[in-house]
């Protein structure tokens, strides 16, 4: 009931809050480890969350890990995700850098607690869209992690990054979240900050949370 009406109760990214301006913060989020797909979204019926179920198959949330530790990954938040292009984050729809680390074979699998948060990234190639798990911070190092059994996924390093936040509640609707993400770019901008990268749109609840309840933020990577 708890996450209906919106409480977060998986582990969520420290960070140090550096400014707060009119209606936003700027944070600094340490390294962190994450797995990774990069995926082709027409593969899922054009879906740009479709690579979701390959990463929670890797940590377990959906039965048997692909991995190959004894150990259960849990679940973080937020859900992260970019698309369109342009920075542009895809409608309502909830997806969950470095050395990379391959796959492993021959051992039992390691269930990894999912963590948050989940991030999509169309940067990576035409067409592309890169999502990642960013997992549990006591996998400090990447080769701490248990290694994944299905060859599509990767885990890699996350390095230290800053971040223009605006946090906003209800439905993550592609008009509402332009907006923000037009919003907060313009206020960035006019206190001095310089853009490093497209927003990225960070959801921290379930789809059944209900929408007045839901806690979103639009990101955009500053220096």
């Amino acid at each position: 009931m708890g996450m209906v009406l919106g409480r977060i109760t998986v582990e969520t990214p420290k960070h140090e809050v550096l400014h707060t301006g009119d209606g936003y913060e700027v944070r600094k989020y340490p390294p962190c480890v994450a797995a990774e797909f990069t995926y082709d979204p027409k593969e899922w019926r054009g879906d740009a969350d479709g690579g979701f179920t390959v990463l929670a198959n890797y940590i377990g949330a959906l039965g048997k890990p692909q991995n190959t530790k004894p150990e259960k990954i849990a679940m973080t938040a937020p859900v992260i995700t970019s698309g369109g292009g342009g920075g542009e984050a895809p409608s309502e729809k909830i997806a969950m850098t470095a050395p990379v680390i391959s796959t492993g074979a021959g051992a039992e699998p390691e269930p990894v607690a999912m963590t948050a948060p989940v991030i999509t990234d169309d940067q990576q190639a035409p067409g592309k869209v890169t999502m990642q798990f960013l997992l549990p911070s006591k996998y400090a190092k990447a080769e701490e992690a248990p290694r994944p059994t299905d060859e599509r996924v990767v885990i890699r390093e996350v390095p230290e990054r800053k971040f223009g936040v605006v946090r906003f509640s209800g439905v993550a609707a592609d008009r509402t979240v332009r907006e923000k993400a037009e919003g907060l770019r313009a206020a960035l901008e006019k206190d001095g900050y310089t853009i490093k990268g497209p927003f990225v749109l960070a959801r921290y609840n379930p789809p059944f949370t209900l929408p007045p309840l839901r806690t979103n933020e639009v990101m955009i990577p500053v220096e």
